[in-house]
């Protein structure tokens, strides 16, 4: 798939990009949504899911900060596949997209278990991952 030369993204652009295609579009609308813009939905969605999951924002149905790193970790993975099965066909601005958002939650994954370490060895715990 050649590529057509576009303007390099923002990131933070990307995201509210990918935040308008995935915030609430019926299915009528879904139609008139490009390939690009439900991609970026489809990668938003998941590092929304993410970083609730490692307890970085508001479980909007319980009003609560929840964790549960086991399942972030599993929406990255899930990231990191879809990275490898679209590798080559990706537009530059999908590819970098997701990679910056590989990268943020990957970051965040780790300073969160380094917590959990340092909570752990305060406390006398035993760490758990």
């Amino acid at each position: 798939m050649s590529e057509h030369p576009e303007k390099a993204p923002n990131p933070a652009e990307a995201a509210e990009a990918a935040a308008k295609a995935s915030a609430g579009a019926s299915a009528s609308d879904a139609g008139a949504m490009s390939d690009r813009d439900l991609f970026l939905g489809l990668v938003h969605s998941f590092q929304a899911a993410a970083m609730q999951q490692m307890g970085k924002t508001v479980n909007p149905f319980t009003q609560e900060i929840e964790r549960d790193m086991p399942q972030a970790q599993l929406s990255i993975d899930m990231l990191r596949m879809l990275e490898t099965r679209t590798k080559g066909n990706l537009t530059s601005e999908e590819g970098r997209f997701l990679a910056h958002v590989l990268r943020e939650l990957q970051m965040n994954f780790v300073m969160e278990i380094d917590e959990d370490k340092k909570r752990a060895a305060a406390s006398g715990d035993a760490p758990t991952s």
